[in-house]
């Protein structure tokens, strides 16, 4: 990715963040420090790796419960389909 890169509106994954380039400043004592950044972005990327990981197993425990409840729906009272 690099710094030109524009919020499309897609979702940010962690290798966005590990790619994400800054531009460099200039001699002296002004800017960010480059390896503090790299700290803050790894730090952000594992984040967003387990919110996508936990996101991922939401969905399909919300597809299993959706299931369950559609079978029991349609059971009768006996528990048995009609």
């Amino acid at each position: 990715m690099s710094r030109s890169t524009r919020y499309d509106g897609s979702r940010l994954h962690p290798r966005h963040v590990r790619d994400r380039q800054f531009a460099t400043v200039g001699f002296g004592r002004r800017g960010l420090d480059p390896a503090e950044v790299r700290r803050f972005l790894h730090r952000v990327a594992l984040d967003l790796t387990v919110l996508h990981q936990d996101l991922a197993l939401l969905s399909a425990e919300n597809a299993r419960v959706k299931r369950a409840l559609r079978a029991w729906h349609g059971a009768g009272p006996d528990g048995r389909r009609p």
